[in-house]
């Protein structure tokens, strides 16, 4: 049935119809991460909400439909802690959404009316620069971490990976919403498709150039990695059951010739200089499996106060020394952002009851052995993070690995999109990534951002062996970092700089003109 434009435009007209129909249009580029995982529809998803914010009355309402098209987006893209934060979710969604008020004020400065082919063509690259800055600010820890940047959703599309490893994430986000763009100017400027075209051509150019002419990792042999994975294990002592569930996963992997195994987040629930019968038994496996075992420990430590995540290497001699304790928390699942304020999270959720407490600097270990390649181990969402592991890479990490736990968000989107995000970090560092979790679903991916091997889904209790090629070399994001981001930067200071300009120059509103001097009279007195 085909909805007469009219009836459209009338809903539009009406404020509430209005607010509806951003939030909608904001939550739509949520189907383009997984699980939907409809990739190619980021490409497009944004059109209806630039549409709408370009067709705004007035600047405060164009701001209006970007922070409520924000909520919408982030409440989508974090569906999935409505069981852990309730209705403080909500709350969360608005106060996030905020960030894209002012893109969308800028959506309506640069498209709205009827702009000028050269003004519709800067739109394809300021428009993208101002969703980058939304992305940066959100990306921080304490307003929830880069989950959901947009370039995310092309995990799987290798010319997406090549270009991740020149620009990293920043530089796919990037393309992504100058193709949004240009699709938004070729359905609403008639007088700019010419430059919309180009635009698209210009990204499709740039793109395939990079897939051609990019550096490539360069092989420099294998590594046997077992992923063990328990599955769910709840109720009395369940961290005691978890603990002998991946003793046995493990004990199962003998005689298949690994060179590492790792077991996910949370994997432990008690410091091993606390538990000595837990260091014994682990270094009990690693001597049966002839192979480290990579732990994470979830526990007050011994020489501190305080409980951390933590992840430990412990060979067949025992625990080695290395530890890494995670640096950046879950905002509320680990630590709560001004306690005094907001504990009260606590009594809607489960948010966390105690602060966990954080590490101080990226920790790179050295497999037993000598010549053991060495590995830079993550926890949680810091893979979400590109600086972490750009930062392990740069200190010689040549295996990245994240140690997770989802099983709260079984059902969900949550674990796919998780393990999705270590494609990406692969990608921009030329080396291969582990994400190995409790209860799924963990993943492996070369050092092109390619699978390798089957990932263990959510129903699965298993151990999985990967063989997993090494790399060596250094991409073009590890070496030059965010430049992307400082690109949209000074895409947006020139932008401010050209306004200010014009605003100079610009005759002043409402500023009476003094009357002309009359060399012979005045109005009031001819001739005098």
């Amino acid at each position: 049935m085909r909805v007469p434009a009219g009836w459209l435009q009338r809903r539009l007209t009406n404020r509430w119809w209005r607010s509806v129909a951003a939030v909608l249009a904001g939550a739509l580029p949520a189907l383009a991460f997984p699980a939907p995982s409809l990739w190619w529809l980021a490409y497009v998803a944004l059109v209806p909400w630039m549409l709408l914010a370009r067709s705004a009355r007035s600047g405060r309402r164009a701001a209006l439909d970007g922070w409520l098209g924000g909520a919408g987006f982030m409440l989508a893209v974090h569906h999935w802690l409505v069981p852990n934060l309730h209705v403080f979710i909500l709350l969360l969604a608005a106060l996030l959404g905020l960030l894209w008020a002012p893109w969308g004020r800028l959506v309506r400065h640069m498209l709205g009316g009827a702009p000028s082919a050269a003004r519709a063509a800067a739109a394809l690259v300021v428009l993208p620069s101002g969703w980058l800055m939304v992305e940066l600010v959100r990306s921080w820890e304490g307003l929830g971490g880069p989950w959901g940047l947009l370039g995310s959703s092309q995990w799987e599309v290798t010319p997406a990976l090549r270009a991740a490893s020149v620009g990293g994430v920043w530089l796919v986000s990037l393309l992504v919403v100058a193709v949004n763009t240009a699709v938004a100017v070729l359905v609403a400027v008639e007088s700019a498709r010419t430059a919309a075209v180009a635009g698209i051509v210009v990204c499709a150019v740039a793109v395939g150039a990079v897939a051609v002419w990019a550096p490539r990792p360069e092989s420099s042999g294998f590594i046997r990695v077992a992923v063990v994975q328990p599955g769910i294990v709840e109720g009395v002592n369940a961290a005691e059951r978890r603990f002998a569930r991946s003793e046995e996963l493990t004990r199962a992997l003998d005689g298949r010739g690994i060179d590492l195994v790792v077991w996910g987040e949370s994997s432990v629930g008690a410091d091993l200089a606390d538990r000595p019968d837990l260091a014994r038994r682990t270094s009990a496996l690693a001597a049966e499996v002839e192979a480290p075992v990579l732990v994470n420990v979830d526990a007050r430590r011994s020489d501190r106060p305080g409980i951390f995540k933590s992840s430990v290497l412990v060979a067949p001699g025992g625990p080695t020394g290395d530890r890494y304790d995670k640096m950046r928390l879950v905002p509320f699942g680990e630590y709560i952002p001004a306690r005094s304020l907001l504990g009260w999270a606590t009594s809607v959720g489960k948010a966390a009851a105690e602060d966990r407490r954080r590490g101080t600097e990226p920790v790179v270990m050295r497999l037993p052995g000598g010549d053991g390649p060495r590995i830079g181990p993550l926890v949680c969402f810091e893979s979400a993070f590109p600086d972490m592991s750009r930062r392990l890479t740069r200190d010689g990490a040549e295996l990245l690995i994240a140690q997770s736990a989802t099983s709260t968000f079984q059902s969900s989107w949550a674990p796919e999109q998780h393990a999705s995000l270590a494609a990406l970090r692969a990608a921009e560092n030329g080396r291969p990534m582990v994400h190995a979790t409790l209860t799924g679903v963990s993943a492996v991916y070369g050092p092109r951002g390619e699978r390798t091997g089957a990932p263990l889904g959510t129903d699965r209790s298993a151990a999985a062996v990967y063989e997993i090629p090494l790399a060596r070399g250094t991409t073009p994001y590890v070496r030059f970092g965010d430049w992307a981001v400082h690109g949209a930067l000074a895409v947006l200071a020139v932008l401010c700089a050209v306004e200010g300009v014009r605003a100079l120059r610009r005759p002043a509103r409402g500023l009476p003109v003094p009357p002309a001097r009359r060399a012979h009279g005045s109005a009031a007195r001819p001739g005098r």
